[in-house]
């Protein structure tokens, strides 16, 4: 089953969240398919990134995203996402 959830990278004591795409089986820091956002909990407000596209694309494909990221998307401004790049 392929799932989206958070992959923590950061030293320690300084977490910071790439949000990814991957097999449910992998281990958290383990391979991934990709990366479509990241979650730094340490700014003031925390910040959120995510590419909307790539999310609704993997959840047509029957992608299940993680409760903490459910959660943290439900929380988050669209105003704070990534947008996508124009076409020229």
């Amino acid at each position: 089953m392929v799932v989206i959830r958070m992959r923590r990278a950061g030293s320690k004591n300084r977490p910071f969240f790439r949000i990814v795409v991957t097999e449910s089986a992998a281990a958290r820091e383990g391979r991934f398919i990709e990366i479509i956002g990241h979650y730094n909990p340490r700014t003031k407000p925390e910040t959120l990134t995510l590419d909307r596209e790539r999310l609704a694309h993997w959840v047509s494909k029957g992608a299940q995203p993680s409760d903490t990221l459910r959660t943290l998307i439900a929380r988050a401004p669209v105003a704070a996402d990534a947008a996508a790049p124009a076409a020229q």
